[in-house]
């Protein structure tokens, strides 16, 4: 069930398609190289007969994060949970990253400006970006192949049982051809996984349940074109770099396109209120702290112009930025997925295969995923994830 089979407003459409495995959590890491281990396979995964099988356009672009004197601690603490080898199955050998100084990061970028850079992790191998069109057409029609039925539509309420477990959801779909403006339907549920992204608190004040910490919160990305082919051509093309103050751009394609974003501080960053915000990104934030940060980092980004820009929103987990995963205690039969705050879409493998071992056989089997449950909300125990861009 989505609101819309269009996507216009679907937080992975309008991300910057990313994956990388430089969290401050194992888990997190975990799940993002399952995610990457997906998508090398995903002409095997989501091939369906009588196609041609999916290309996401997955980009080993790889994935720089910088690092002041400030940060540095964060930073070499981040480092050594990705290298290590903490029991984790995919994470036996560690992540694929390595520490950069300034020299060794000048050296291998001669484009970057290293004022106010310690330190840099810098992981190329499995990291960088893909096409989230392509990865959710392509995810969408194997599930289809295998049974799935698609609807468009919104939840309008539930039918709740014995112990508040979902009985029947009442849905009103969209106008068809066939059946005019609105039509509604009933379907008995014998289980509900709520993958409502930023409107996941919504499926839940419908069952009674109102102290769900997910929240729409609105990103502005632009794109501009930076001619000079030393920033995205040959060994030192541009990874995707974060900048210490949290400002991100990559190379996009191999014409000399980028695209940048940034989040902003929390004291300034605010629920959104409705989709229609979206049609406005904030392009104060592009002026004030994105172009400035980028044009001392980078010299020849000095002279950029924006040639386009969009906004979308996080499904933003406002406890401890990380996602929730498993069983809602007040509703017993609805499974939880969403507050993923930025990195979702990278996710979405391993988060759907947590899901349905833990519908099919009570527990995780190939991640544990027992820290993302939602009883530490109650509990008030953040699991907090220091990596959150």
């Amino acid at each position: 069930m989505s609101s819309s089979l269009q996507y216009k407003y679907a937080s992975a459409m309008l991300s910057a398609g990313g994956i990388r495995h430089q969290f401050s959590e194992s888990e997190n890491i975990e799940m993002s190289l399952y995610g990457t281990q997906f998508l090398k396979d995903i002409g095997t995964n989501l091939h369906v007969a009588g196609h041609d099988a999916p290309d996401v356009q997955f980009v080993e672009g790889g994935y720089m994060f910088l690092a002041s004197d400030r940060g540095l601690d964060i930073l070499h603490k981040n480092y050594a949970t990705q290298r290590s080898d903490s029991g984790h199955r995919l994470l036996a050998a560690g992540a694929d990253v390595q520490l950069l100084d300034p020299e060794a990061l000048k050296k291998r970028f001669p484009w970057i400006n290293t004022d106010g850079v310690e330190q840099a992790i810098l992981g190329m191998k499995d990291q960088g970006w893909f096409d989230p069109w392509a990865f959710l057409n392509a995810m969408k029609r194997k599930s289809v192949a295998l049974g799935v039925r698609v609807l468009e539509g919104e939840v309008k309420h539930f039918d709740l049982g014995g112990q508040n477990q979902i009985e029947k959801v009442h849905i009103s779909t969209t106008k068809t051809p066939n059946c005019g403006d609105e039509r509604f339907e009933s379907i008995r549920a014998g289980c509900v996984v709520n993958a409502a992204g930023c409107w996941s608190s919504k499926l839940l004040e419908a069952c009674g349940s109102f102290d769900y910490p997910v929240k729409p919160r609105k990103r502005s990305m632009f794109a501009f074109h930076c001619p000079e082919e030393e920033t995205w051509k040959g060994d030192a093309a541009s990874p995707l770099v974060v900048d210490p103050n949290g400002v991100y751009f990559r190379r996009e394609g191999s014409g000399g396109r980028f695209v940048c974003g940034w989040s902003p501080e929390p004291e300034d960053d605010f629920d959104g209120q409705s989709v229609d915000e979206l049609d406005f990104p904030d392009h104060a934030h592009f002026e004030e702290q994105i172009w400035p940060t980028i044009a001392h980092r980078v010299k020849h980004f000095e002279a950029i112009k924006v040639v386009s820009s969009w906004a979308g929103y996080y499904d933003f987990n406002t406890f401890d930025q990380n996602a929730i995963i498993g069983l809602h205690p007040d509703v017993p039969n609805m499974y939880l997925t969403n507050g993923f705050s930025g990195h979702g879409l990278q996710q979405s493998p391993a988060a759907g295969r947590a899901i349905s071992e833990l519908i099919q056989h009570g527990e995780f089997q190939t991640i544990d995923a027992s820290r993302f449950n939602f009883d530490r909300v109650r509990a008030n125990e953040p699991f907090l994830e220091q990596g959150i861009v």
